[in-house]
């Protein structure tokens, strides 16, 4: 890449370089051009990944790229399109992307957490976090937890120095205020992250609404292929991100070019990805009301959802998973197993519906015949009927 080319990329010794979005620009226009650079003549609009371990370096360490494990230009735009999305006009607030989802969450958990110190997690959230949770304890951390509905983490937040909101949960689909949320725990000292993973920053922006960190997997809704492990940490704190940063580097949690590079490119439908799969979802979830086999109906898009009132009030859209529970695990398997648009497969989020019984994890407190239902990008009226369809097959 010329020296011009690289400029207008990734700005002269790291300065943020805008493509001038409108004032005001709606999420289809920031979601297309979240993070482009520049155009200069010549080069593509999305320059390619660049895959470098070590940088041109002479005299002292100075400049934005040094060392490929703590900085890489393909990140910085990724990064820059992330921040664009979830905190619009912000330039305070920094992103940083990670391997994972899970690395992402982790980054935050241990680099603001220390021995004595006292963190408030979701019992209803990722079915992950019970590992975090062991391993935190182990550390000399106490952790307590507390299911997302009705607020319930106020109860235990007093002497906390992290709070951690999972909103919607993840499978369950509760959803906590988490305006009341943050201004209880900043009251009280704490900190406060949310997982935006499940509502993506066009469902809700937790900077926004308060927080101090939305963190979230990129593998999901975000990039939505399910073709890219990612994860990433915004925040408007520079110090608290400065510890997040570090965290990064010593634990070496780092997203390759590649997978940055396609999920920036993946952004760009984003808007249209969510809307076709929020409205399919709604759809499904009411065609599921009328079913008698169906119980514990879950979409925070339902009217008489019992989370649709705090969801309306925080959210822009409701997300793209339902869940429901059928009668016994041999139900659930059948039906699963009749589907023919749908696959029986993990993750959410993806342009593909999939379903899988929860329980077969082990790791959520749901019936056995709890289906987690994540609604893609087909026709809605054929995934629908595919859905109806499985159940008549597999009532007897």
């Amino acid at each position: 890449m010329s020296d011009s080319a690289a400029d207008g990329a990734y700005g002269t010794e790291g300065t943020r370089k805008e493509p001038g979005l409108p004032v005001g620009a709606g999420d289809g226009t920031r979601a297309v051009r979240a993070g482009l650079p520049e155009p200069v003549k010549h080069e593509p609009t999305l320059p390619g990944p660049v895959f470098a371990a070590h940088f041109h370096l002479p005299g002292d360490p100075t400049g934005p790229y040094t060392y490929g494990r703590d900085e890489n230009p393909t990140w910085t735009l990724l990064e820059r399109a992330i921040g664009e999305l979830e905190a619009p006009g912000q330039e305070s607030v920094e992103t940083l992307v990670f391997a994972s989802g899970m690395a992402a969450i982790s980054s935050v958990v241990f680099s603001q957490l220390r021995v004595g110190d006292a963190v408030v997690l979701p019992s209803d959230g990722y079915q992950a976090l019970p590992l975090v949770r062991d391993q935190l304890q182990s550390y000399g951390i106490e952790v307590r937890t507390a299911p997302t509905g009705q607020d319930a983490q106020l109860e235990v937040l007093d002497g906390a120095r992290l709070l951690w909101i999972e909103s919607p949960s993840n499978p369950g689909l509760d959803v906590c205020d988490i305006r009341r949320l943050v201004e209880a725990a900043h009251a009280r000292g704490a900190l406060v992250a949310v997982d935006n993973t499940l509502a993506t920053p066009l469902g809700q922006r937790p900077l926004e609404l308060g927080a101090d960190f939305s963190v979230a997997s990129g593998t999901k809704q975000l990039t939505g292929h399910g073709d890219i492990l990612l994860g990433y940490v915004t925040g408007r704190d520079a110090e608290a991100m400065a510890a997040v940063r570090r965290w990064r580097k010593i634990v070496g949690a780092i997203p390759g070019p590649m997978e940055a590079w396609l999920a920036h490119r993946s952004i760009a439908t984003l808007q249209l990805r969510v809307d076709r799969q929020n409205a399919t979802a709604l759809a499904l979830a009411e065609a599921l009301r009328g079913r008698p086999e169906v119980t514990g109906l879950r979409y925070p898009g339902l009217p008489d959802d019992p989370s649709h009132k705090v969801a309306s009030q925080q959210m822009r859209r409701y997300g793209c998973v339902v869940s429901f529970t059928l009668p016994s695990r041999a139900r659930a398997d059948r039906f699963l197993e009749a589907l023919r648009v749908v696959d029986d497969a993990t993750s959410f989020g993806g342009v593909r519906s999939t379903a899988e019984r929860r329980g077969r994890w082990g790791g959520d407190a749901v019936p056995e015949g709890f289906i987690r239902m994540s609604v893609g990008a087909e026709d809605p009226a054929d995934l629908v009927a595919d859905v109806l369809r499985a159940l008549d097959e597999t009532a007897h």
